[in-house]
């Protein structure tokens, strides 16, 4: 086990240029850390835990590079208690009894709780999950758990009603530009060579990085080698010495500035308008860019939904199948089908309804509370369940006539019904909304 906040080396003795630059980089102050201001800014939450030096439990969720791992270690460091680092792919129950063992140990010997940090979180199980929850209790440790999934969903809840669950953001341009001229200042500090860098080369390792700083420094790290390797080392880090270390991928992301998510907008906002031309070019685009194809074909599955939904619902299957096409088959099989998904999107017709009720119903759901399911729509698999009246006056819709159970209430008791679904006048909802006009006549007796 690896206890992360000891010092890992003499740095008298230890080679650091083995150790990556994102690694040697990494802020060792809460001032030098760049980016996720709405934590870290004065006044902001994890700032005040570390000015008041009041450590509690939290998870972190973000994309990679971010920040995660490094403000755990702030955050220890600040407090100066004992960080005990894992990682959720490689430990398991035990790993958690002995860190939990020597939490106890330091508890016994100094007053304070340790810091268990752990990565990837999401990839523990219940069980390893809830061994966690009698330490949490007692005060032996305060978990911070990084992520770059939903904790919603990944989380069991008893552990997560102990965390606060903190949002980290993909980091800006202007972020990851102050962390690339921080490595270029701070890369050969002990020796003679210092590189400035050119705009070109600048903004593109900038929308390469996606937001991820890790991404960004590893591309520099690249870009030192190769220039390191010159018999003539240049000042100035140039746009063809990037190409010489990216290829041709560095063309597919200068392109006057525009940035992966304004694509992926472009993309959904094409489909939308029913431009298939154009949205094949934004496809092509990202595909040719480097962007995760399964990435933008679950983007597909969400324009199917929320664009389309029931004016044409075999655009939901025919996108289902593309993702799965891309998921078993890869490229360049899967990307066909991930193009041919996105010209069918585009030439269907178009709703909103779907994406609009639900919208509404969840209003609703937040807004009414935790209302009560009519008796009447209770199963009542037991006796006692049907004595007390469960199942009571439910009419069974296959036995009325059409199979409809006309002028019936489905909402809570205490709910007026609503409607939230209005289907439009296109595709497949045009008969959709002729059926439920029709319901509704017969329900009040027209």
């Amino acid at each position: 086990m690896e206890d992360m906040f000891t010092d890992e080396c003499n740095h008298n003795t230890c080679d650091t240029s083995e150790i990556p630059l994102a690694e040697r980089l990494r802020p060792t102050t809460i001032e030098e850390f760049y980016g996720q201001d709405h934590l870290t800014n004065i006044g902001m939450p994890i700032r005040t835990a570390i000015d008041e030096n009041k450590i509690h439990s939290m998870v972190l969720w973000g994309p990679p590079g971010t920040g995660k791992t490094t403000l755990a270690k702030l955050i220890s460091s600040s407090l100066k208690i004992h960080l005990i680092s894992l990682s959720a792919v490689m430990a398991g129950v035990g790993d958690i009894r002995n860190a939990v063992k020597k939490a106890q140990e330091i508890r016994v010997t100094s007053g304070m709780p340790t810091l268990i940090f752990l990565d990837e979180i999401h990839r523990f199980n219940k069980s390893q999950q809830d061994a966690f929850l009698p330490y949490l209790e007692d005060g032996t440790i305060a978990l911070i758990g990084a992520t770059t999934e939903n904790p919603s969903f990944q989380l069991n809840n008893a552990l997560l009603s102990r965390l606060r669950v903190y949002v980290l953001n993909a980091l800006d341009d202007c972020t990851i530009k102050k962390i690339i001229n921080n490595a270029l200042r701070n890369q050969f500090s002990e020796n003679k060579n210092k590189f400035t860098i050119d705009d070109k080369s600048l903004n593109a390792i900038t929308i390469m990085s996606g937001g991820d700083a890790r991404h960004a420094l590893n591309i520099i790290e690249l870009v030192f080698a190769y220039l390191m390797s010159l018999k003539k080392i240049p000042k100035e880090i140039r746009f063809e010495h990037l190409k010489k270390i990216i290829g041709t991928n560095v063309r597919r992301f200068d392109n006057k500035g525009e940035y992966f998510y304004d694509q992926i907008s472009a993309l959904h906002k094409s489909i939308r308008g029913s431009d298939p031309d154009a949205a094949l070019y934004w496809l092509i685009r990202m595909i040719d860019g480097g962007c995760d194809v399964l990435y933008l074909a679950r983007r597909l599955i969400r324009v199917a939904s929320e664009d389309i939904g029931n004016a044409d619902p075999r655009a939901l299957r025919i996108s289902l199948d593309a993702w799965e096409c891309m998921e078993k088959l890869g490229s360049p099989e899967g990307e066909l089908a991930v193009a041919q998904a996105t010209i069918y999107l585009a030439c269907a017709p178009k709703s909103n309804a779907v994406y609009k009720a639900a919208k509404s119903a969840m209003s609703d759901v937040q807004s009414l509370g935790s209302l009560s399911v009519p008796n009447k729509l209770k199963n009542a698999p037991t006796k006692l369940m049907k004595e007390i009246g469960y199942g009571d006056n439910y009419r069974y819709a296959h036995d009325e006539k059409d199979g409809i159970a006309y002028g019936e209430k489905y909402f809570p008791d205490d709910m007026e019904p609503r409607k939230y679904y209005y289907p439009v006048d296109r595709g497949l909802e045009i008969k959709i909304k002729d059926k439920l006009t029709r319901i509704k006549e017969i329900a009040l007796g027209n």
